[in-house]
């Protein structure tokens, strides 16, 4: 359950910057657009959703970094 509450949260945190995105376009902004891309906001947004989808997916091991062997 936190991991789509954590990814939704990042999702929607990407949406709102992809909505300044399109307004600095929008303006003819290009340069702002650019840096906003490349170093910016949008930039951090997707690196932290990335970090959140590479996190899950090697997930398999338990709290103190061993794999679940199944019961004892």
């Amino acid at each position: 359950m936190q991991y789509a509450r954590q990814t939704q949260d990042a999702l929607d945190r990407l949406d709102q910057s992809l909505a300044r995105l399109r307004n600095l376009v929008k303006r003819g902004d290009n340069t702002s657009a650019l840096k906003f891309m490349e170093e910016g906001e949008l930039k951090d947004r997707f690196e932290e959703l990335q970090n959140i989808i590479t996190i899950s997916s090697t997930g398999t091991l338990g709290a103190r970094g061993t794999a679940q062997t199944g019961t004892f």
